[in-house]
């Protein structure tokens, strides 16, 4: 007998607007075209999404099939802006990879 309870996944439910506040702006960098040759996008997404809401909005907002969803939380540097010392803010990254036919170009609008 298991000591951990195993969790059936929910199918999570969100509005528009609430797909729209997790999945912020696609990453276009070379790294990011290049992952783009083995199914996957590169999203940026809020701080306090889970991969399961990740999922589901973008399942959601560009009628597409995801098989996974790894995410990356990126600690903002510090810079120097005009000698004075500044920080860049934090930001969470979600690597998507979607199901054999599916497809997603980030180069054109919504």
């Amino acid at each position: 007998m298991s000591r951990f309870r195993v969790i059936p996944p929910t199918e999570t439910k969100l509005t528009r607007q609430q797909m729209y506040d997790i999945v912020r702006a696609p990453v276009i960098t070379e790294k990011a075209t290049t992952a783009s040759e083995h199914n996957q996008v590169i999203f940026r997404v809020a701080l306090d999404a889970t991969k399961r809401e990740v999922k589901a909005a973008v399942e959601g907002l560009f009628s597409v099939k995801v098989d996974a969803v790894n995410t990356i939380r990126v600690e903002g540097k510090m810079k120097r802006v005009r000698g004075r010392p500044g920080r860049r803010s934090d930001y969470k990254k979600a690597v998507v990879t979607l199901a054999e036919g599916s497809r997603i170009d980030v180069t054109t609008g919504i």
